[in-house]
């Protein structure tokens, strides 16, 4: 179950997991080598047989690497067991079974295995004699040992195997051709299950066992039937040894490759996606809204359940079929964002989700009057935590099946109304005109191992989790981390995202933790969408946008293991990542301050200060805004890595030259590399985050402005920009940092402003945010509740940005090359006002005044020329921008305090 903070590494937090284990390079995980002869002796006395790890890594049918070390021993081998019998008793095994014979690589492994596998350069290298070499694939369907020994036969390492590469090497090029999951055709259907190491594969079809044929080459296990199996319940009986309980189990487990699952994920059922009754009246024709190129994308990111299970106007709460609930104040909403040029609604994890009870009649709720408590009371949050474990809500970033929708959004989660439904959804909102994204995780699963939410480890143990050098499952995500790197688990990611695109007519892919993923896996993606025609497969598949998290960090990061797609790597691709650097600047700080009230651009710094000791002196905070100032800057320009300014210290730089705690601020090639956001799902909502560094006093149409100012510099930056689904409305989640199990109470969405913002409905809970209470307490109690004028006002005045941002074409250049002619900060350097940007861009000039105070800004350049507010800010719904003037004899703009004015020529 995972906590979500995707702050500067968006490290996915895992609730029913134990804190992530230590980050260590492979040689923190060795033994210690053995050097010469001198410790043959300690060697041989203190052997290292530990069959519960698996150092030595089978890489390809011909090699095994090992540890470096061991010099004195003078023999090798893999030693397996297809009953599991091999034990280690009184420093020997107590059964060899049979072996394969290993003779060390005099030059190590060699430049092409190295690059495959980075991480084992400090390996040994082992050749499987050539004589055993038939006897391979029993080996892997086997417990599976390597034992070295020294001159006198004694045992001085054993140790289990990993084994990804090897199978990679001997069935991935012809499996990752294998149709899996259910696959039918017009006399009947197929089910195919990769599990090259199994013993035996059994479906469990309806309540009998039908066997499986494997196939040797693929390693696929594959049964034909006829077209009545359709609708039936099934799971696979894979027989197959598992190193993490070090026995030979039977598992009893649902496809991977599911398409429909009963209640709970309990059984998959063969379905057929196309078949006619699936299909909601006009899906064959749907049209889709003009599709927005990635660089032009506004995107609202949006939990299904938040939307609308405390909106009073729905019919269907907390389901798919909201959103068909036309008249309903949530999709109202979404249609005037619509309007006004948001072209994309992303959904949170809409997958099979493992931590919520799909049936109603078992999901809890909290039993207290929540209401009767007062607005810093922690009776709250102790209530819904009780009921949290079996409420009906997670943010679902624990994936149970990676390609069925999850069931407790559908009206009936056991069948196929899901799968309806999920459609019903997609065909209403791009009829609201809104293409659709969807949140995909598939860097981690909600469980490894033999538990009971694990798929895919049951089915072949030790293949699709990454494993550290130890054996042990990788968890820096805080979940049990997949493997892209190895082909199959790649193979999975492509084809899933294909059928939700070809199946479900998906217009986009946000991948979670996209940094674990190899660059190579994401491009690999991209390919296989380009593919899809409307002739061919219904949809566009060129027309698709993908953006994910590109951060850096774990057992992966630097490119341990492979090339990453992290930020630097994917610039240039066409596939964006989220920028967190204008973020972290425009709200100062970074999300894991000890103090909350660390300040930046729109949140006061320098220019309206807090009470907060850690913002430091007024010069220290001078220096720091404007430095702010560069980073949002580069953000505007679509944090691009050569574009040329003069930075606060009056230097020519790049954006590439400007620090982002250590790290270039600007790293894309082109506008649309980089996704800007103020806020999303983690950390504090933007208001929330506000409310911590706003001075206390700060008014709530003060707040309302700077609100606006906040999301204004991701929405009026060149290139795609998300925001987080209410924040035009004030969002609150009453300061709650980490709300992915903090239940409907802390996270619905209130689309009538006469219900409040979410402010005040008590202390956010104690796991995440108890060392925050004591800054929590008193703007709970004190702040004054935003009233409707701030709540629809600030909405509008959004709204306007937005019509400005899509019907401007200046705000959607092509090219790095038109951003450097056309954009540019004309007052940057020195002499620049503290909280104040001016930004000119083609015929317009835009200018964002942070500051408590009315700005004139006079940029020489354009005397003389005439300039106007823009129509659509003259005629909105902002009375104070309409105060904006411009003198053309002298250049200047005068722009009232907190205010964003867009002036056009």
């Amino acid at each position: 179950m995972p906590r979500r903070t995707a702050a500067v590494l968006a490290v996915a937090l895992c609730a029913a997991l134990a804190p992530a284990m230590p980050l260590a390079a492979a040689a923190q995980n060795r033994p210690a080598p053995l050097s010469d002869a001198r410790n043959a002796a300690a060697s041989a006395s203190s052997p290292d047989l530990d069959l519960a790890k698996s150092e030595a890594q089978w890489i390809d049918r011909d090699t095994v690497a090992l540890p470096a070390g061991g010099a004195a021993a003078v023999s090798a081998r893999l030693v397996y067991d297809r009953d599991g019998g091999i034990t280690v008793k009184d420093g020997a095994l107590g059964s060899e079974g049979r072996w394969l014979r290993l003779s060390k690589a005099a030059g190590g492994l060699t430049d092409a295995q190295l690059a495959r596998f980075p991480q084992l350069k400090e390996y040994d290298a082992y050749t499987v004699d050539p004589r055993d070499r038939d006897r391979v694939g029993d080996a892997l369907k086997s417990q599976l040992i390597l034992t070295r020994r020294i001159a006198d036969g004694a045992l001085v390492t054993a140790t289990g195997v990993q084994t990804a590469g090897v199978l990679d090497d001997l069935y991935a090029q012809k499996a990752g051709k294998a149709s899996l999951g259910p696959a039918f055709t017009k006399s009947g259907v197929a089910l195919s299950v990769w599990a090259p190491t199994a013993q035996s594969v059994a479906v469990d079809l309806a309540g009998r066992t039908v066997a499986m044929r494997r196939d040797a080459a693929t390693g696929v296990w594959s049964v034909k039937g006829p077209r009545s199996w359709q609708g039936k319940q099934y799971r696979y009986a894979v027989k197959v040894w598992a190193p993490s309980v070090q026995k030979v189990v039977t598992n009893k487990v649902t496809d991977p490759y599911s398409t429909a699952l009963t209640a709970d994920s309990e059984r998959s059922l063969v379905v057929d996606l196309d078949a006619k009754s699936l299909a909601p009246s006009g899906w064959s024709a749907l049209k889709k809204p003009k599709a927005v190129p990635l660089r032009d994308a506004q995107i609202q990111e949006l939990h299904i359940r938040d939307f609308s299970i405390e909106d009073r106007t729905a019919k269907h709460p907390g389901t798919y079929l909201a959103f068909t609930d036309k008249d309903s104040k949530g999709s109202e909403h979404l249609r005037e964002l619509a309007k006004a040029g948001t072209s994309y609604v992303h959904l949170l994890p809409a997958f099979d989700i493992a931590t919520i009870p799909e049936k109603k009649s078992e999901q809890t709720s909290p039993d207290c009057d929540l209401n009767s408590f007062g607005a810093a009371s922690d009776r709250q949050q102790e209530c819904v935590g009780k009921s949290a474990a079996k409420d009906a809500y997670n943010w679902g970033y624990d994936p149970y099946h990676y390609t069925v929708p999850e069931g407790s959004y559908a009206t009936d989660p056991d069948g196929t109304a899901r799968t309806v439904e999920f459609r019903e959804m997609v065909k209403s909102l791009n009829g609201d005109g809104l293409r659709v994204v969807m949140d995909v995780v598939y860097n981690h699963t909600a469980a490894s191992g033999q538990a009971r939410t694990s798929v895919l480890d049951r089915i072949v143990p030790g293949y699709y989790q990454r494993l550290m050098a130890d054996g042990s499952v990788a968890t820096s995500t805080c979940c049990a981390n997949t493997a892209p790197e190895n082909a199959m688990m790649g193979k999975l990611v492509v084809d899933s995202i294909v059928t939700w695109a070809k199946e479900y007519k998906v217009d986009g892919f946000r991948f979670d933790l996209m940094g674990h993923h190899p660059k190579a896996n994401i491009l690999a993606v991209r390919k296989a969408l380009d593919a899809l025609t409307v002739a061919k497969d219904g949809v566009d598949g060129k027309k698709i946008i993908l953006y994910g998290e590109g951060w850096n960090f774990g057992e992966v990061a630097d490119d341990a293991r492979f090339v990453q797609a992290t930020q630097k790597n994917m610039a240039g691709t066409g596939i964006a990542t989220f920028s967190d650097r204008a973020r972290d600047a425009v709200r100062g700080g970074s999300p894991f301050d000890a103090d909350p009230g660390v300040q930046g651009f729109a949140s006061g710094l320098y220019t309206d200060p807090n009470s907060s000791k850690a913002n430091g002196t007024e010069a220290e905070q001078k220096a720091r805004l404007l430095h702010y100032q560069d980073l949002i800057k580069v953000g505007l320009t679509g944090n691009l890595a050569a574009y040329t300014f003069t930075g606060s210290d009056g230097r020519k730089v790049k954006g590439a030259d400007v620090d982002y705690n250590g790290a270039p601020a600007g790293y894309a090639d082109a506008p649309g590399d980089a996704l800007a956001y103020a806020d999303a799902h983690d950390n504090e909502s933007l208001y929330d985050a506000l409310t911590y560094k706003l001075p206390a006093s700060t008014a709530p149409a003060d707040r309302s402005r700077m609100q606006v100012l906040a999301l204004a510099t991701a929405a009026l930056s060149q290139g795609p920009a998300l925001s987080q689904a209410g924040t035009d409305l004030l969002r609150s989640k009453s300061l709650d940092r980490n709300s992915f199990d903090s239940g409907d109470w802390f996270n619905a969405i209130h689309w009538d402003c006469r219900d409040g913002n979410g402010f005040g409905r008590g202390l956010p809970p104690a796991a995440d945010n108890k060392d925050k209470w004591p800054y929590a307490t008193p703007l709970l109690t004190s702040v004054p509740a935003a009233k409707c004028a701030d709540i629809e006002g600030t909405s509008a005045a959004y709204r306007d940005l937005l019509k400005i941002r899509t019907t401007e074409a200046a705000f959607g250049l092509a090219t790095a090359g038109q951003v450097q002619e056309k954009l540019s900060f004309p007052l940057s350097g020195k002499d620049e006002t503290p909280g104040v940007i001016t930004m000119r861009l083609g015929d317009l000039v835009v200018v964002f005044n942070a500051t408590p105070k009315t700005q004139e800004q006079r940029v020489g350049a354009v005397v003389g020329t005439s300039y106007r507010l823009h129509p659509v800010q003259a005629a909105g719904a902002d009375p104070v921008v309409k105060s904006a003037s411009y003198d053309a004899g002298s250049g200047t703009f005068q722009v009232p305090a907190r205010t964003v004015a867009v002036f056009t020529r």
